[in-house]
């Protein structure tokens, strides 16, 4: 029996994962049929391959994301814990807060403003809750001496395509300023969070099929064009995001691989009224998965614009975050202090954004809910 190629390298899932990756934008009916038609690899392989890089877990998830800062209020939270205290709060964050969605460890080259922060996460609470008192809550559980909470007022960029961004060179960027996106919590109605959680949740390899969508339309009560249309009235009013294949990124996969080697925080601080600006000139570096305008206060010597790189070799990586350096000086955007925050230890999940989520979790250590509201 041939066995089906299952690694990042493989010529074949090589190209599928230059698509699945970060690609497939907003809602579309049939995904896989997108990425068989921009890949050039025939529907049935696509899903063959998919399926068996999810089982191997070279995939670690396939799912349809949402753009959280639209539903939930959310931010990066940095953490100052006590070096004997870390692995355990690590643990607390990605095992028991289900808020809590990026959990890493980070540090840096040399000590810097901000460099006792050394565990980072992401965070989201339902609307109506308090991020600062959950932090209080997740102060007493791990034993953090500080938090800093860092919500972003816009973003700048969004998708990961590690193996796409594996072809890149230091400068590469898009030919226009990156799209800005807001912030603003968006409401929605009871019957569209009856489909949006059909929507997001992850795929098991038997569910992979090309019209996927009729499924979790059953799922969802709803007939299939009634989830479709409210699936993309979402998608335009920006609460969808992509359909992704996420690959691991830093653990070692079955076979010996890593997809990236090296996550890299970078940050800048620019001067009053340049944050849009220079976000959406670094958020346009292809070598940007992630980048936002955040307000990081005196602890982080006032940086304001961050983002996210991952990268194969140290080196290359620094010779990315340089060319941007490079860029803001050639345009006029002074940068009075920069900094990079390595990443170590780190594990992934969604962050959690159900309000009846969150009320059985305050009961479940102990909390009345109402004391958590803002």
């Amino acid at each position: 029996m041939q066995t089906i190629p299952v690694t990042v390298e493989d010529p074949i899932n090589k190209r599928i994962l230059s698509v699945s990756e970060d690609k497939v934008q907003g809602f579309v009916r049939q995904p896989l049929e997108f990425i068989a038609a921009e890949s050039g690899v025939d529907l049935d392989t696509v899903i063959e391959r998919i399926r068996a890089m999810l089982e191997a877990g070279t995939i670690r998830r396939v799912r349809q994301t949402l753009i959280a800062t639209s539903l939930a209020p959310g931010a990066l939270v940095a953490w100052n814990v006590p070096e004997d205290k870390l692995n355990d709060a690590f643990e607390y964050m990605f095992r028991d807060d289900p808020f809590s969605g990026h959990v890493v460890i980070r540090s840096t080259d040399k000590e810097t403003p901000g460099s006792q922060y050394r565990l980072w996460t992401t965070l989201k609470v339902p609307v109506g809750y308090s991020m600062d008192k959950h932090c209080k809550v997740l102060m007493e559980k791990t034993g953090a001496l500080k938090y800093e909470l860092l919500p972003a007022k816009k973003l700048f960029a969004l998708g990961v395509g590690h193996v796409r961004r594996r072809e890149i060179s230091p400068g590469d960027r898009t030919e226009e300023p990156a799209r800005v996106l807001d912030t603003d919590v968006i409401p929605l109605t009871d019957h569209e969070w009856q489909v949006i959680e059909s929507l997001k949740r992850e795929f098991e390899p038997h569910e992979l099929t090309p019209d996927l969508w009729k499924a979790r339309a059953e799922e969802a009560g709803v007939e299939f064009e009634e989830f479709c249309r409210v699936a993309a009235d979402l998608n335009a009013r920006q609460v969808v995001g992509r359909f992704s294949t996420f690959l691991e990124h830093v653990k070692k996969l079955k076979g010996g691989e890593v997809v990236t080697r090296y996550n890299a925080l970078f940050h800048w601080a620019v001067p009053k009224g340049k944050e849009m600006e220079a976000g959406m000139e670094v958020g346009r570096h292809m070598c940007m998965t992630h980048a936002y305008w955040r307000e990081a206060g005196p602890d982080f010597n006032n940086v304001n614009v961050m983002g996210v790189s991952h990268g194969l070799d140290k080196q290359l990586v620094l010779n990315h975050k340089a060319a941007i350096d490079a860029h803001l000086e050639e345009i006029g955007i002074p940068v009075s202090y920069t900094a990079v925050f390595w990443g170590g230890r780190s594990e992934i999940k969604p962050s959690e954004i159900s309000p009846l989520a969150y009320v059985a979790w305050c009961k479940d250590n102990g909390i009345d809910p109402a004391t958590m509201r803002e």
